[in-house]
């Protein structure tokens, strides 16, 4: 059974779980034979997977605000979970630029107050924070980033991510060296894939240009990024909580989730592999466009998982591409049965892990 059984019959809360990454994440949990909790403010949008997925009734969802330690706490409290995760962020760059003390409040004193609301549930065993490679001072050099490389971030965005994962140290060496909950932190790249229809997004935009029957202007075509399917760092998640939860403080701590060393592509060639796959998009390059800063070379070295966690990507970038293809002509389909058509994707992942024979899927 997949992450050795560790997530059947366990209270598992997701914060942010209407977001992309946390509702693949429920998803995919649900699957494991989870119980799972969601605390997080409403989907963004009617085409958010949470809404497709009809992913209300399929869990316990409440709708909340991380910056509302109250509110928090008494959720922690009355679902008493085992494990907790905390995904719920404002995940946008450009965002940062519009809303910085928003982005600022939400993405450090959500970290604060998920942290408090874990230590006063005695029942939580693990707790994961989610950040984001983003968290790094980016020297735009071309090797990966490590663990034990300096936080950073030129960027509202980045510069929280930066000041999350110190908040995550910081509560790690002060509270929980001699808890009974252990505590770690999950990096990783640019995560794609069906059911992510976020604003300033290239992936999203380029599937709203194909259904307007529109070119996608592209700000930074040769940008290289960590792309991953979404399965890929929830797969590395999965495998750290699990381990967390076995094996304890010996996997606290940071941890990289990214793609393959050789395997990072610039934003044209993404784009140019879905072209491949599906003929109807198109882009453009506009000259001399004003855009904010946005890093232009960011990937992360990923050792410490591979070594210790043994997990590695189970997709190859051409697998990656097919994957987020498919997920997104189910949403452009309005296909009724879009749960089913996640739990197939998850299936077929797990099953091309296992062929690969990645640690986690035994």
């Amino acid at each position: 059974m997949a992450f050795n059984n560790i997530y059947k019959g366990k209270r598992v809360l997701i914060t942010g779980h209407t977001g992309f990454k946390g509702s693949w994440l429920a998803i995919w949990l649900k699957q494991l034979g989870a119980e799972v909790y969601g605390y997080a403010l409403p989907p963004y949008s009617e085409r958010d997977n949470f809404v497709g997925c009809k992913l209300e009734t399929e869990l316990h969802h409440h709708i909340g605000d991380v910056r509302n330690a109250e509110d928090l706490n008494k959720f922690f409290g009355d679902v008493q979970p085992d494990i907790a995760f905390h995904l719920a962020a404002q995940p946008l760059v450009l965002l940062s630029y519009d809303d910085p003390v928003g982005t600022f409040e939400t993405n450090l004193m959500g970290v604060v107050n998920f942290f408090e609301a874990v230590r006063k549930t005695a029942s939580v065993k693990v707790a994961v924070n989610i950040t984001s490679d983003k968290c790094y001072d980016n020297k735009e050099w071309v090797w990966g980033y490590r663990e034990n490389d300096p936080m950073g971030g030129k960027d509202p965005y980045s510069a929280s991510k930066g000041c999350a994962e110190l908040i995550t140290s910081s509560y790690l060496h002060s509270f929980f060296k001699n808890s009974n909950c252990v505590i770690a932190s999950g990096r990783a790249g640019n995560v794609i894939g069906g059911g992510d229809w976020a604003k300033d997004r290239i992936v999203p935009d380029y599937f709203r240009a194909v259904e307007k029957g529109q070119k996608l202007m592209i700000r930074n075509p040769h940008a290289t990024r960590p792309w991953q399917h979404v399965l890929e760092p929830l797969s590395g998640y999965l495998s750290l909580g699990a381990s967390l939860y076995e094996h304890g403080s010996k996997y606290a701590g940071g941890w990289n989730f990214g793609p393959e060393d050789t395997a990072n592509y610039s934003v044209k060639e993404l784009i140019d592999k879905m072209l491949l796959i599906d003929a109807s998009g198109g882009y453009e390059v506009p000259e001399n466009l004003a855009k904010p800063h946005e890093a232009t070379f960011l990937k992360l070295d990923i050792s410490k998982a591979v070594n210790y966690l043994h997990w590695r990507p189970a997709l190859t970038f051409e697998e990656t591409v097919a994957f987020t293809v498919d997920g997104y002509n189910d949403d452009l389909k309005n296909v009724d049965n879009l749960l089913v058509k996640r739990q197939m994707q998850i299936d077929l992942y797990t099953e091309k892990a296992g062929n690969r024979n990645i640690e986690w899927v035994r």
